[in-house]
């Protein structure tokens, strides 16, 4: 997380959970970003490719998109859970910043 604010990266999630669930979710791991919820019609899973239809759920995917809308890194599996390419994302969109 510091990585990301440090940026000046805004974060969220989007899942296919619903609100309550997220709520639920979100307190007990102490999250300090806003959860939301693409429970209804899965628009945001189907558009971004991470809806899995057979399952009616979302791979876990994370996505770091730049100022002007445009995906600079995509992590997914375990690792997109890890955040391993955080700070390599979060250096990337700095330099965008200042660059």
């Amino acid at each position: 997380m510091q990585n990301y604010e440090e940026s000046g990266a805004k974060v969220f999630a989007i899942s296919t959970d619903n609100t309550p669930s997220q709520k639920a979710f979100s307190e007990k791991l102490g999250l300090s970003f806003p959860l939301l919820s693409d429970f209804v019609d899965r628009h945001v899973s189907q558009e971004y490719g991470v809806y899995i239809p057979k399952a009616a759920v979302a791979g876990r995917v994370t996505f770091v998109i730049d100022k002007e809308g445009k995906i600079d890194f995509i992590e997914s599996g375990g690792d997109a859970l890890k955040m391993l390419g955080a700070p390599d994302a979060c250096s990337r969109l700095a330099h965008k910043k200042t660059g």
